[in-house]
C-alpha cells in the first residue's frame, strides 16, 4: 500500500514539474510571443525569460522580428498598349507590431502576395511596354509606397519591392532583339566611320609633319652646303692672299739682298737678260723688244766677246 502511495506521489510530482517547465518561456533575440489568457489577448512578450498561468495562458503565436523576404510567382499582368507580360516580385519586409500582425489579418504572407499583384497591374496597366522595361526604379518607388501604406494596419513595414524578371511575350522578345541587333549593326559603322576619320585625319597630319620636317631638313642642309662654300672660299682666298704675301716677301727679301751686295751695272745686265729670257718663254708669237733693251742686249755681246778674248 505504501508503495502505490510512493508511486503516486512521484507520479504527481513529475506532473507537476512538467507543468512548471511548461510555464517557463524563454524568448529568443530578434523574437516576440503573443500570450492569450482564456482565449483573449494578453501580452507580447519581448526578449528573455517569461511565466504563465498554467491552463489559464498560452502563447498563442511566435513572431520573426527579422526582416524577411519574399520571392513571388510571376503574375500575368497587361500593359496599356495591350502587350501581355510576365513579372515577378521581391518584396522585403519587416513585422513592427506582433500584436496587430497576429490579429490584423489571416494569412498576412498571402495577402501580401495578393496585394502586390494587384498593384502591379494597376501600375504596369498605366505605362506602355517601352515605359515598363525602362521605368523599373519607377515601378519599384510606387509598389513599396503603396504597399507600405496597405499593410500598416497589419504592423507591416514593407523597405523594400524589386521587379526580378519581365517576360515580354516571345515575338515581343524577337521583334526587340532584331531592333537591338539592327541598333549595335548602326553603332559599329558609325564607330567604324569615325575610325577611318581619325585615321584619315592622321595620317594627313603625318604627311604634313613629314614635309615639314623635309622641307626644313632641306633647308638647313643648302644653309650647310653655303656655309661650307663660303668657308672654302674663305679658306682658298687667304691661301692666295697668302702666297702672293710670301711671294711679295720673297721678292722684297731679293731685292734687299741684291741692294746690300751693291752689284755692278754688268751683273744687272745679265739679271735683265735673264727675265727677258724667261719673258720670251711664253706662248707669244710676237716679242716687242725695247730699244733700252737692245742697247743692254749690245753691251752683254761686248762684255762676252771680252771675256773669251783674255
Amino acid at each position: 500500500m505504501n508503495e502505490i502511495v510512493i508511486g503516486i506521489g512521484v507520479v504527481l510530482v513529475v506532473i507537476v514539474l512538467m507543468i512548471l517547465a511548461s510555464c517557463i518561456k524563454i524568448v529568443p533575440q530578434a523574437h516576440a510571443y503573443i500570450v492569450e489568457r482564456l482565449g483573449g489577448y494578453l501580452a507580447t512578450w519581448s526578449v528573455g525569460i517569461h511565466f504563465k498561468m498554467p491552463i489559464l495562458d498560452r502563447v498563442a503565436r511566435k513572431v520573426n522580428l527579422k526582416e524577411q523576404v519574399m520571392d513571388f510567382a510571376p503574375q500575368p499582368v497587361i500593359t496599356k498598349d495591350n502587350v501581355t507580360m510576365q513579372i515577378d516580385t521581391v518584396v522585403f519586409f519587416q513585422i513592427t507590431d506582433p500584436k496587430l500582425y497576429a490579429y490584423g489579418v489571416e494569412n498576412p504572407i498571402v495577402a501580401i502576395e495578393n496585394l502586390t499583384a494587384t498593384t502591379l497591374r494597376n501600375i504596369i496597366g498605366d505605362l506602355e511596354l517601352d515605359q515598363t522595361l525602362t521605368s523599373r526604379e519607377t515601378i519599384n518607388t510606387h509598389m513599396r509606397s503603396n504597399l507600405d501604406i496597405a499593410t500598416d494596419p497589419w504592423g507591416i513595414k514593407v523597405n523594400r519591392v524589386e521587379l526580378k524578371n519581365i517576360i515580354p511575350p516571345r515575338e515581343i522578345q524577337d521583334s526587340m532583339e532584331k531592333q537591338m541587333k539592327a541598333e549595335r549593326e548602326r553603332r559599329e559603322s558609325i564607330l567604324r566611320a569615325e575610325g577611318q576619320k581619325k585615321s584619315s585625319v592622321l595620317v594627313a597630319e603625318g604627311n604634313k609633319e613629314s614635309a615639314i620636317l623635309e622641307a626644313e631638313a632641306e633647308k638647313e642642309a643648302a644653309i650647310l652646303r653655303a656655309e661650307a662654300k663660303k668657308e672654302a672660299m674663305i679658306r682658298e682666298a687667304e691661301g692666295r692672299a697668302q702666297a702672293i704675301e710670301a711671294v711679295q716677301k720673297a721678292t722684297a727679301e731679293g731685292i734687299r739682298y741684291l741692294n746690300e751686295a751693291a752689284p755692278s751695272d754688268k751683273v744687272l745686265t745679265i739679271k735683265s737678260l735673264e727675265a727677258f729670257e724667261k719673258a720670251a718663254d711664253g706662248q707669244a708669237t710676237k716679242i716687242i723688244i725695247p730699244s733700252e733693251i737692245q742697247g743692254i742686249a749690245g753691251l752683254a755681246k761686248a762684255v762676252v766677246e771680252s771675256v773669251k778674248d783674255n
